[in-house]
């Protein structure tokens, strides 16, 4: 009995926690597939809901059928005001209990990364590794807003969408997108640009998770790493080769940039045949490359 308490507790704290980091419009249920694989493999998950997200999205007046439009467009955000600073005091606070029980690999996609990069910038102790999924890196350029004026950004579908918008941000304190619009081509656009590769009923299960409400001032806050501190951290990208909305080409550009500012410390880059949103739709792929990470 002595020996298998013993081996327990060992194989427990060897267990590392993987700290999850969702991206814009989206939540921590977003990363159930991916939690439920892990956990089969024995492996700890967390899953962060940054600041105004799951159940705390907003979900302004007309927003739920029947629609109203003007109401739509003119209901104040519970998201204004919501700082990156905000979203980095989320994932820190977290990683300081799991950092308890073990390593911690901190994990985002997309809008995440810019989270990620801050909080692994500030407190690098707190984590063992860092892994991003087609997530923004930004270190010529200070947030995704100025990656988005990039030459590698030009064949991005995000700018096609631009009849989702709904309000002026000024007002309503954040950026809006209409992802229940009953538009069947403003639809067929959106799934075109995030998700083309998973069947129109699985991402109309995924669309009504969605949430219409981002912080602009996130996306446009300094988010540029540090090499002296995310710069020493054993780092990977899952590079997304299907990506309309972040292209390869500007994921092979933040790749290439981290690693020229951190020499001797390269990122491990995986390539995964997925558009922007369809690797959350393969559960078991990205737990191997995250064991291997």
């Amino acid at each position: 009995m002595p020996t298998t308490t013993s081996t327990h507790s060992a194989a427990a704290s060897s267990v590392r926690t993987f700290l999850l980091v969702h991206g814009s419009g989206s939540s921590s249920h977003s990363w159930a597939p991916l939690e439920r694989e892990l956990a089969l493999r024995g492996q700890r998950t967390y899953a962060v809901d940054l600041p105004g997200h799951g159940f705390d999205a907003c979900l302004p007046a007309g927003y739920d059928a029947p629609q109203d439009p003007h109401a739509l467009a003119t209901a104040p955000s519970t998201l204004a005001g919501v700082t990156l600073d905000d979203n980095v005091d989320v994932v820190l606070t977290a990683a300081e209990r799991l950092a308890a029980h073990g390593p911690v690999v901190l994990v985002c996609a997309s809008l995440g990364g810019v989270t990620a990069t801050v909080a692994a910038n500030r407190r690098p102790e707190l984590f063992a590794g860092l892994v991003y999924v087609s997530a923004w890196v930004c270190v010529s350029r200070s947030n995704p807003l100025e990656l988005m004026a990039e030459p590698e950004f030009a064949t991005s579908s995000l700018p096609q969408l631009g009849g989702l918008a709904v309000g002026d941000p000024a007002v309503i304190g954040a950026a809006r997108a209409n992802y229940r619009t009953a538009d069947p081509d403003l639809l067929a656009d959106l799934q075109a640009a995030t998700a083309h590769d998973i069947s129109r009923d699985a991402f109309t299960a995924f669309r009504n998770i969605m949430e219409p409400d981002e912080s602009l001032a996130v996306m446009a806050a300094d988010a540029r790493i540090d090499p002296d501190t995310w710069g020493q951290l054993p780092r990977t990208y899952v590079r997304l080769g299907a990506d309309r909305s972040i292209p390869p080409a500007l994921q092979d550009r933040m790749i290439r940039e981290a690693d020229e500012a951190t020499p001797g410390n390269a990122f491990r880059v995986h390539t995964l045949d997925s558009s922007h949103i369809g690797f959350l739709f393969q559960p078991a792929t990205v737990a191997d490359l995250l064991l291997d990470a």
